[in-house]
């Protein structure tokens, strides 16, 4: 580092250490472990002792700043002598750094320990590498872990492994070697080692950005400029009446589009029909959400604005007339609108409706357990347009035709939720509280893969309709899958109801002779969270997503962040019977059996599943292992489907509370052919994809154009897309 850097380092670190130290000025053990913020107090202890190098059980500044400088200066060799001090359990517990002048000192050496780490050290350091990657895995596996590790770096067959033969191990993963760190101590890091941003150019004003989103760019010029152009109009119309009247003419004119037009966004049976032709390449059918929500805020700002403007013309008004400001703005006396004078006690309702609604639909409000707060301010929307029509004379004629269409696609949602007995014949609750629901699928209803519906369980809530994605193959005939995590009131309700260990909704009685047959079939897989039952329920839908195109992609990324697989695994199900293979009953012969071969394009598919913790997994691990098996005869650079498992509170493998743990993982995957995480033959990577690496190397494959499909967090979506901006990658999510 340059002198600058040095000094700032030095102020950051003194800084930092300030925060975190007593008044003795010196840090304890206690304080270390707070500032660390480690789940496992092994790591905390043996770093303490390690940092602590005159082991008075206390650190110094002068000591975190060796400390820091090996972290983060220190050769290879350092940080590997540092972690194989952390691993030899039994050793000195005082590990004393390198200074300057002891480098420059020809006799220094290291401490001596016990100078090997034996099987009890490392099953002990395993153990703990568990507990800090919020990893469970049973004792006969973690044993089965420690031998692989253990065999792999003991190459004497010593019976303990030296710092030279855990050197050696580590040479085999170049990967680790990058960047060894402790990443829990990254308040140790200074910011002038931090990564340096250069100056680039804003995303929103890349070449590749107006490429990749051109149909939304110029869908909103155009609809910016409609806006300009009906609030000139109607502002030169009425010049005669003065500013303020003319403001609020012609943003009245912008409120009779915006107000049908926001409904026009949301027809979603209209739009599932639209992306089956053509002028899905023309308009953002995908982006009707982001588009209804942009309209909604212009709603507000119109109709603040046309308020506020028609308060000042009250003011210039109840100065040349009879009638006073609270008249205008609180009676009918002035006689203003065209029934019978309603139009300010109109206005005002309008306004606070409007804002209320906007206010319950933000996504501190949906995201934050209260989403029937956003469903019932939102159904406000009938009252809004009622009080529309006697508020202005001209609104009727820019409502009534898509207010007739917005009708029948609620008449036909009502016909078709409430054609033929719709029944929940079978429910599975899942520990991560997810509750997954087999609805008995009635011969009329079909839909295509990643489509969602609107269900409605009288017996958890009457009236409230909620959307969920379909998580189960169109090609799967008798059965409708949903699964619904529970993070609101309903969703906890439902789960909370289907809990009951004695409630009537699981009686049997009612089922049918087949599910009788197969509910005997099955008896001796089900658990006290899976059980048949038989409660009634409608379903509204199903509704298109942007996933419909994945069939029509030359290589497909599928992307999903938990609970967001849910339109994947009604994709990857599809894809299951669309190339299952064929084998003749003469011969050894065997064929794939391409389902609609015309609307499948695919060349290659990569599905990427990110998930906070392991339980996560159990959503659809059989599905996966279904996939695999399908493969399992091809070799891995030919396959169709290649699959990619994160999970995100795993340390990675750069993280010396890991590094031991990774490697395990590693050598045993690779000796059972069989991830210890899933089960799955996929290895699951710890921490977080890096993006850049995972989308060059898709670039490199050369399958045909990439579609990158995503459904999840949408601070992840942001970053994803800006990514796929970067490498010339279409880029859809998720939305409804």
């Amino acid at each position: 580092m340059s002198l600058d850097e040095d000094a700032r380092w030095l102020e950051w670190v003194t800084k930092q250490f300030e925060s975190i130290a007593g008044e003795d000025k010196e840090i304890d053990l206690e304080e270390f472990k707070t500032a660390l913020k480690v789940k496992e107090s092994f790591f905390a202890e043996r770093f303490f002792a390690l940092f602590d190098s005159d082991g008075s059980k206390t650190i110094s500044l002068d000591e975190l700043l060796e400390a820091l400088d090996l972290l983060i200066h220190g050769s290879e060799t350092d940080k590997l002598r540092f972690l194989f001090q952390v691993y030899d359990v039994d050793g000195m517990s005082a590990y004393i750094f390198i200074t300057l002048q002891q480098t420059i000192d020809k006799d220094f050496s290291w401490p001596a320990g016990s100078g090997s780490i034996d099987p009890d050290e490392l099953r002990t350091v395993l153990k703990s590498c568990l507990r800090e990657s919020a990893i469970s895995l049973p004792e006969e596996k973690l044993d089965d872990l420690t031998l692989a590790l253990f065999e792999s770096a003991d190459k004497d067959n010593s019976g303990s492994i030296t710092f030279e033969e855990l050197k050696a191990e580590l040479e085999n993963f170049p990967e680790v070697m990058e960047n060894l760190t402790i990443s829990a101590a990254n308040w140790l890091k200074p910011p002038g080692l931090e990564q340096k941003k250069g100056r680039h150019t804003p995303r929103y004003l890349t070449p590749a950005y107006w490429h990749n989103n051109s149909r939304k760019l110029l869908f909103l010029c155009a609809y910016t400029c409609l806006n300009l152009l009906l609030f000139i109009t109607a502002m030169l119309k009425n010049a005669e009446g003065g500013f303020w009247y003319m403001v609020a003419k012609g943003c009245g004119q912008c409120l009779n589009f915006n107000c049908t037009f926001v409904m026009v966004l949301m027809l979603r049976r209209c739009l599932t029909w639209l992306r089956a032709t053509w002028v899905v390449r023309v308009l953002p059918l995908d982006q009707n959400i982001l588009l209804h929500q942009m309209v909604g805020y212009a709603i507000v700002t119109f109709s603040t604005v046309h308020t506020t403007a028609h308060f000042m013309n009250f003011v210039h008004l109840s100065q040349n007339s009879s009638y006073s400001l609270w008249e205008h703005l609180f009676t009918t006396r002035p006689g203003i609108g065209w029934v019978q004078g309603s139009a300010s006690l109109t206005g005002m309702v309008l306004q606070i409706m409007i804002c209320l609604m906007v206010v319950c639909s933000s996504t501190f409000v949906r995201r934050s357990g209260h989403f029937e707060v956003f469903y019932w301010s939102h159904l406000s929307y009938v009252w809004v347009w009622a009080l529309l029509v006697v508020h202005c004379a001209n609104f009727w004629k820019w409502f009534v035709v898509p207010g007739v269409i917005f009708l029948l696609e609620k008449l036909v949602g009502v016909a078709v939720s409430h054609m033929g007995g719709l029944y929940i014949v079978e429910v599975n609750l899942l520990p991560s509280k997810v509750t997954h629901l087999v609805i008995k699928r009635p011969q009329f209803f079909h839909f295509k893969p990643g489509d969602y519906v609107y269900i409605n369980i009288p017996d958890i809530a009457k009236y409230e309709w909620h959307p969920f994605t379909i998580s189960s193959a169109p090609e799967q005939p008798d059965t409708l899958w949903l699964h619904i995590r529970s993070m609101g009131q309903w969703t906890n309700r439902l789960y909370e109801y289907f809990r009951q260990p004695d409630s009537q909704v699981v009686s049997t009685k009612r089922l049918s002779a087949s599910l009788k047959d197969r509910r005997h079939q099955r008896r001796a897989q089900l658990s006290e969270n899976h059980r048949f039952c038989n409660v009634k329920c409608f379903v509204d839908g199903p509704y298109g997503t942007p996933t419909r195109q994945i069939f029509a992609s030359e290589h497909a990324v599928l992307i999903g962040a938990g609970i967001g697989i849910t339109p994947f695994a009604s994709i990857l199900q599809s894809i299951i019977y669309r190339m299952r293979k064929q084998n003749c009953p003469n011969c050894s012969y065997s064929w794939c059996e391409n389902i609609k071969d015309s609307e499948m394009k695919l060349r290659k598919v990569d599905f990427i599943w990110i998930n906070r913790d392991q339980k996560s997994f159990e959503w659809f691990v059989s599905l996966l292992t279904k996939l695999e098996m399908d493969q399992a005869d091809e070799e891995p650079e030919g396959r169709f489907l290649e699959m990619h498992m994160y999970m995100t509170s795993a340390l990675s493998k750069n993280d010396m509370k890991a590094i031991g743990l990774q490697m395990a993982l590693d050598l045993l995957a690779k000796k059972e052919k069989r991830d210890s995480i899933t089960g799955l033959r996929t290895r699951t990577q710890p921490g977080r994809p890096e993006w850049g690496k995972v989308f060059q190397k898709v670039a490199e494959e050369k399958k045909g154009k990439v579609h990158v499909f995503y459904c999840g967090a949408p601070a992840l979506a942001k970053l994803i897309k800006a990514q796929c901006e970067h490498f010339g990658f279409n880029f859809y999510k998720e939305n409804f």
